[in-house]
C-alpha cells in the first residue's frame, strides 16, 4: 500500500466520513446549549485524534504481541471498510454505527465509532506497518484529517441547512463508492499477499 501523504489523507477523510456525519452531529448536539457545541466537537475530535495517534504509535507492537501479518490486516481492514462503505451507500435511519444514546455525547458515539471507528484505525495501523519509516508523514495526514473533519463539523448545522439532506445523502453515497473501491484494493493486497507466502513455503 505505497501512498503519498495527499492519498493518505484522502483515504483518512473517507473512513472518518465528516459529510456523512453531518445529521448525527446535528442531531445530537441538538441537546447541548448552544455555547458549548463548538467546544463538545473540539473535545470529540481531539479525543479522535488521540486514538489515531496511540494506534499510530503503537498499532505495530500490538501486531506484533497477537502474532497478526500485514495480511491479516490488509484483509481485515478491507473486509471492514467494505461493510461501512455498504452502510453508506445504503444508508439505515439508525445511520452507520446504529442509535445513539442519551445526553450530551462523550466519546460513544461521536468520537468513537463515528469519527474514528475500526476503518480508521485498520488504516492508521496498516500505513504505519507497511512503512514504518514515514511514521510522522502518516501522524501528520491522520493529524490533517480530523483537522478538516474539525472544521466541516463546526459548520455542521450550517451546511446542513445550506445544501439539504438529500444533496447530503448523495455525497454520503458517492463517498461509500469511493470507499468500496479502496476496500477491494486492501482485499486484493491481502489476498496477493497470502499466496505469495503460501507459494513460498
Amino acid at each position: 500500500m505505497d501512498l503519498s501523504f495527499a492519498s493518505a489523507v484522502v483515504i483518512l477523510l473517507l473512513v472518518t466520513d465528516p459529510i456523512g456525519n453531518i445529521p448525527l452531529f446535528v442531531t445530537l448536539l441538538r441537546r447541548v446549549e448552544r455555547s458549548r457545541r463548538v467546544l463538545v466537537i473540539g473535545r470529540e475530535c481531539a479525543i479522535a485524534l488521540g486514538v489515531l495517534l496511540l494506534f499510530g504509535f503503537f498499532g505495530r507492537a500490538l501486531l506484533d504481541l497477537f502474532g497478526l501479518s500485514d495480511r491479516s490486516l490488509n484483509l481485515a481492514g478491507g473486509v471492514i471498510l467494505f461493510l461501512i462503505a455498504l452502510r453508506m451507500i445504503f444508508r439505515t435511519p439508525e445511520g452507520i454505527f446504529g442509535e445513539s444514546p442519551l445526553g450530551e455525547p462523550f466519546i460513544v458515539p461521536l468520537a468513537i465509532p463515528s469519527i474514528v471507528g475500526p476503518a480508521a484505525i485498520a488504516t492508521v495501523v496498516l500505513l504505519v506497518s507497511r512503512a514504518p519509516q514515514r511514521l510522522p508523514e502518516w501522524l501528520l495526514a491522520a493529524s490533517t484529517a480530523i483537522a478538516v473533519c474539525f472544521l466541516v463539523l463546526i459548520f455542521a448545522e450550517r451546511i446542513s441547512r445550506w445544501v439539504g439532506e438529500r444533496v447530503l445523502a448523495a455525497f454520503e453515497r458517492l463517498m461509500g463508492l469511493l470507499l468500496t473501491a479502496i476496500a477491494v484494493e486492501m482485499l486484493l493486497r491481502g489476498i496477493e499477499g497470502f499466496v505469495r507466502y503460501l507459494q513460498s513455503r
